[in-house]
């Protein structure tokens, strides 16, 4: 006979041990010193208990064992390109994501030698052209190709169409019509400086724009087959990244659904580069190694590590192969692809996921009824909330509340970077004229580390 564990020791409520910590903290008060406000507006208690929820919360269906790793090219080179990726796939990535900076580039050589029965490829268009679907007639089969284009992302980031509205939305319609799926790339947001709420609010509303667009194009069968992928960026707040992705899995199927859409939500999981340091670079794999560990709990489908160089050196093997190194040591070693559901079940985490979810539910329905998501974009108001939003984390890193390890905290004096720089690693201006205000993409060590390269 299973005998369950700890059946023999009395249940003890939450209100108990509320009351034995207020014994132990000897008139300290409990509010002011164990409970701390995230910049969500979620308060953080010092434990959490089954009696806290109404309901146990449900079973997830995270496919977590499932996650894939993946390898970002840049293709300056087809040929090369293609080599390039052949190399990564024997080495362990699973998926590749070419980034394509023009349609003048031949598809069919980039695919020589690989897979597509069992390697999804994405290509990551700088461009929009439902001409460019046509390099693609030579495949019967498109399931493991997928186009990532995203009009709306590109005018957030840019500050302006790729044309104009009406010829965007155009051409995005025909490219939807063959392909049958978008991407919304929220990871602008995070590394701009968007705390989580903000992220998972503007990333309904984004795709909300989508949906209210081909819901009157696509038939009931076409919304059911529909294909839609979050691109996003996750940081090293370990815990409340696992909730972000776990809410964000809650919150899509709802709006989906309310559409007709299928409710199926695919995650592509990045590391942010809002933490990423130019001093002291070895502490970015730190960095990456747990927000890979995130996005896997999370249930990330795909993850595109992040190389430690990213930010100051040209694409390199060294790098690369040490980011691809370290998913492979989180599979293969760390047994990070044996549970589906692992974050289910702690309290900790399934209260944030239903904080997160249920703030974030709010500022949706307040942007939508205050016009949608591009018209508070044409106004500044979501480039406004997100400056507002990275002012708060800067000044919390600036007073070294928010820790950099290397950066503002034990910085190497001894350290120089000058003669590393290979790529310039800060905002770069270059006036141009836009439609409106784009959304940047900023570090929070920039102005530390110019400091100390003028210094050098």
């Amino acid at each position: 006979m299973i005998k369950t564990l700890f059946e023999d020791f009395p249940e003890v409520s939450s209100k108990q041990w509320k009351q034995l910590i207020q014994y132990d903290l000897k008139g300290a008060d409990y509010n002011e010193t164990l409970i701390w406000k995230t910049d969500e507006g979620i308060h953080v208690k010092p434990f959490y208990h089954a009696d806290e929820f109404q309901e146990l919360p449900n079973i997830s269906d995270t496919k977590a064992a499932e996650w894939q790793i993946c390898q970002t090219i840049f293709v300056a080179n087809v040929e090369k390109s293609n080599l390039k990726a052949i190399n990564a796939i024997a080495r362990g990535a699973e998926s590749i994501k070419f980034i394509l900076p023009s349609d003048d580039l031949v598809v069919k050589d980039l695919l020589v030698n690989i897979n597509l029965t069992n390697i999804p490829v994405f290509f990551e268009c700088q461009f929009l052209s439902a001409k460019f679907i046509d390099q693609f007639a030579f495949t019967p089969n498109m399931a493991n190709i997928h186009i990532v284009t995203d009009i709306i992302g590109n005018l957030a980031r840019t500050g302006n169409w790729f044309k104009n509205l009406k010829a965007d939305h155009d051409e995005l319609e025909t490219i939807v019509k063959d392909t049958n799926s978008f991407t919304v790339q929220m990871d602008l947001y995070q590394n701009a400086g968007a705390n989580m709420v903000q992220q998972l609010a503007y990333a309904l509303s984004h795709a909300n724009e989508y949906l209210n667009y081909f819901d009157s194009i696509l038939s009931a069968k076409e919304k059911q087959s529909f294909k839609v992928t979050f691109s996003l960026a996750v940081g090293t707040n370990y815990f409340f990244e696992i909730a972000k992705l776990r809410a964000l899995r809650t919150l899509w199927p709802i709006l989906a659904e309310a559409y007709g859409f299928n409710t199926e939500c695919f995650i592509f999981a990045n590391p942010t580069k809002r933490n990423k340091t130019l001093y002291d670079y070895n502490t970015n794999m730190l960095r990456t190694t747990t927000e890979c560990m995130s996005a896997i709990l999370g249930g990330a489908n795909l993850i595109c590590n992040l190389p430690y160089d990213a930010i100051y050196h040209k694409d390199n093997e060294f790098g690369e192969r040490m980011a691809r190194n370290q998913l492979l040591v989180l599979r293969h070693e760390s047994y990070f692809d044996k549970v589906n559901n692992p974050a289910d079940g702690a309290y900790y985490i399934e209260s944030l996921t239903q904080q997160l979810a249920e703030k974030a539910l709010e500022l949706f329905k307040d942007i939508e009824a205050n016009g949608g998501f591009l018209n508070q974009l044409k106004k500044g108001l979501i480039q406004k909330k997100i400056k507002e939003s990275a002012a708060k984390e800067l000044d919390r890193f600036d007073k070294g509340e928010l820790i950099l390890l290397g950066t503002n905290k034990h910085p190497n004096p001894a350290d120089k970077m000058k003669h590393e720089l290979e790529l310039y690693p800060f905002v770069k201006k270059n006036p141009v004229k836009t439609l409106i205000e784009p959304i940047i993409e900023k570090r929070l060590a920039e102005a530390v580390e110019q400091k100390r390269l003028e210094d050098e």
